[in-house]
């Protein structure tokens, strides 16, 4: 008999999955193993461990780099300044920011092994024998299948697929853009009837597997933006078709439908606490390096004082939106310490007490200019949703994205009152003074308030049409940045492959 294993360990997959640079020593809290057989009769494999460890996989997404990294630090919200030495990373982090990224680059490696081989494993659980996976657990899969592709095809516009009982041998079959949307699409709708409905919990252990409204939302994510995944250009003159549009308010009202709301405090959200907008979370790990890739190393807790946002970004929220934050008072009236939001200017201890900068000996002041390249260590607004005293999960679906994304819908069908109507009650909730009126330009910047450092800039940019737009140090307008390329290491292995124009 000729057995054979294939070891799969939880957010390593693929060979050079983890690459950090010195200054984010990242603790990996899950990591496990399922080992699956094929013994010749055909493939082997426990369905509900797993599925298990498909769920654990998406801890990849606690991660301050990779695959958040290609969504966020190439987008007009997020800077990563090098600070002397500090986040330098041979220009890991700049080439992004800058859009000069190639075909090596680490984290468009990472990513795509991180993706792929989570996407297989879902290939794995389908064909599971020993225990099958049942009904429902089938259509978990089929839901996480789904949400790995939909990264791959949104990130590269080709999806790699390889049987379970293909060996190394065989070259995986690829799926283009058009293609994998259909797939991706086709999961989904096999999965809905056999998902459990899952209205709004504040137990990550239910919000944190696949549901009715998870499907739905991720079908609503779809089919906002069809015009890009399937048009012939990737670059742009997409077209959004009002039958599109349909489908993407009809998924919104099913999520509705399941009870979701919104919080009354914007910053519950990301509370252990959080429980009426959380569509779909992270399950596992935890959300520390939300805080740590941006507060300074004199706050409590000390940070790796990386990220900030960019003055432009900021400049967008107005005096008493929930959303731009609630700040320190060097009274104590208030609170004192780490506040939420965007942190800006004087920065506090616990104790009330102004908190000096120990390599400058000056005060601790976030200002709003920062370069790209040497940057002072107080350089930069800050950004603060998981904050280290109450921090839940990472969220990756919340009920507010979808009252934007069909208010989105009704504005690209021409109901402008319809979509002003929505964002409107949406502002109200947050604190923000009524829109007189709704353009797409402003649709954007409502999706860049409500949304912000939460992984969906980038998507958002390219359907808008201002990815290849300037902003601070980046001036390359090159279209074509809307995909990444295929990792070398990719091509060399998989002819079936083929490199992105302009790469």
């Amino acid at each position: 008999m000729n057995r054979n294993k294939f070891l799969f360990f939880l957010l390593a997959g693929l060979t050079g999955l983890f690459s950090f640079p010195a200054c984010t020593n990242l603790e990996v809290d899950e990591k496990d193993s399922v080992i699956v057989e094929n013994d010749g009769a055909g493939f082997k494999g426990n369905g509900p461990e797993l599925l298990a460890s498909a769920y654990n996989d998406l801890g990849a997404f606690n991660d301050q780099a990779n695959i958040y990294s290609l969504f966020e630090h190439v987008t007009d919200e997020m800077i990563p300044p090098t600070r002397g030495v500090d986040w330098g990373d041979n220009g890991v982090w700049r080439t992004l920011h800058q859009h000069t990224w190639d075909a090596t680059h680490a984290w468009i490696l990472n990513s795509w092994n991180q993706l792929n081989s989570f996407a297989f494993k879902c290939n794995q659980i389908l064909a599971s024998t020993d225990p099958a996976p049942s009904a429902q657990e089938v259509a978990e899969a089929k839901f996480m299948r789904a949400f790995y592709r939909w990264h791959v095809m949104d990130l590269w516009g080709q999806v790699p697929d390889r049987g379970v009982d293909e060996g190394v041998e065989v070259n995986p079959r690829v799926y283009n853009r058009a293609e994998a949307f259909d797939l991706i699409v086709n999961d989904l709708n096999e999965a809905l009837p056999d998902l459990p409905v899952q209205g709004p919990s504040g137990d990550p252990a239910l919000t944190g597997k696949a549901s009715r409204a998870a499907a739905n939302a991720l079908l609503a994510r779809l089919y906002l933006n069809k015009a890009v995944y399937t048009n012939d250009d990737p670059t742009g003159n997409y077209k959004f078709e009002n039958a599109d549009m349909d489908k993407v308010i009809e998924y919104c009202d099913a999520i509705l439908a399941d009870g979701f709301s919104l919080e009354d405090d914007y910053f519950d959200n990301f509370r252990t606490t959080a429980t009426k907008e959380i569509i779909f979370q992270v399950p596992v790990g935890a959300s520390q390096n939300r805080w740590m890739m941006t507060l300074h190393y004199n706050q409590n807790p000390s940070g790796w004082n990386g990220f900030t946002t960019l003055a432009d970004f900021y400049n967008k929220f107005e005096d008493g939106d929930q959303r731009k934050g609630n700040y320190p008072t060097p009274d104590g009236s208030e609170f004192s310490g780490i506040g939420r939001g965007f942190l800006v200017g004087q920065q506090y201890a616990d104790d009330a007490t102004p908190i000096t900068d120990s390599r400058s000996s000056k005060p601790l002041v976030f200002s709003p200019d920062v370069p790209l390249a040497g940057a002072a260590t107080e350089k930069g607004i800050r950004a603060i949703k998981y904050h280290p005293a109450d921090a839940g999960k990472i969220i990756l679906m919340r009920w507010a994205e979808f009252m934007l994304t069909k208010a989105e819908a009704l504005l690209r069908k021409g109901d402008s009152a319809g979509a002003l109507e929505i964002v409107n009650q949406l502002r109200a909730k947050r604190g923000a003074a009524a829109l007189g009126s709704l353009d797409l330009n402003t649709m954007l910047d409502e999706r860049g308030r409500e949304l912000y450092w939460e992984g969906f800039r980038r998507i958002d940019q390219v359907r808008f049409g201002t990815f290849a737009n300037t902003w601070s140090e980046k001036d390359v307008t090159d279209p074509k940045r809307v995909l990444y390329p295929i990792p070398q290491q990719a091509l060399d292995s998989n002819p079936n492959l083929q490199q992105n124009d302009g790469y």
